[in-house]
């Protein structure tokens, strides 16, 4: 009927008031982006753009590192610019993860390649063992359990190749284990905690060494410069 159209007519006007109130509109010309895109921006960026800073660090430090690497296996000392790059590269690392670049080192010291796959971009692997090497750093029993781990593995593992005549792979099997002898002299911590586990690193007796001489001392292992980069 006439009447009913004339009804839902007058309405119509309060229902799209309904729609819009208390929403204020742009004024002309005025570009105002949507509350809730804008709230929802304000509320991730922080987050996302500490995940990009620590990328682009550990990308940063992973290339500084793999430079020296590369230096090194040429037989070469590196350079006062690479240093001052690498000590740059730590420092902004630091910045965006406390303690990232030691544990990023500590991987890479154990797995070379890592830090020239990071290097270029691909992070996954280089991540992960970060994230373990944080947490054997934070959880003392646990460190102590995978450098015995560690130890008894390379320990085989070099008995074997002496056994097959492999010298050259010998001779980096038993430098690693010259290494994880002297990281015990910057790791006092650690090195109380495998006092008491002496017999599964192959020390039978106590001659009055500190721990990681005893263990070269035990082993004949030559405690001379590793792949070293001031850790």
């Amino acid at each position: 009927s006439r009447e009913r159209v004339a009804e839902i007519v007058r309405k119509a006007p309060e229902k799209v008031r309904g729609i819009f109130d208390g929403l204020r509109l742009p004024t002309a010309g005025v570009d105002v982006p949507e509350p809730a895109a804008q709230n929802r921006k304000v509320a991730e960026d922080p987050e996302t753009e500490l995940r990009r800073a620590r990328t682009r660090a550990l990308i940063r430090h992973a290339r500084a590192v793999d430079d020296i690497f590369t230096t090194q296996d040429a037989g070469e000392r590196w350079s006062p610019a690479q240093t001052r790059e690498l000590g740059a590269a730590r420092d902004a690392f630091e910045e965006v993860r406390p303690h990232g670049w030691r544990d990023a080192e500590a991987a890479y010291k154990k797995n070379p390649e890592l830090a020239r796959e990071a290097g270029s971009g691909q992070v996954r692997r280089a991540v992960q063992a970060l994230q373990l090497e944080t947490e054997l750093r934070t959880d003392p029993q646990r460190r102590a359990d995978r450098f015995v781990a560690r130890w008894q593995e390379l320990g085989q593992t070099s008995q074997h190749q002496y056994k097959v005549g492999d010298m050259s792979g010998y001779k980096a099997t038993r430098s690693a284990m010259g290494d994880m002898a002297k990281s015990l002299e910057r790791d006092p911590q650690l090195e109380s905690i495998l006092a008491n586990r002496k017999r599964e690193l192959g020390i039978s007796f106590d001659s009055g060494r500190s721990l990681g001489r005893e263990l070269a001392f035990t082993h004949g292992i030559d405690l001379g410069r590793g792949r070293g980069i001031g850790i």
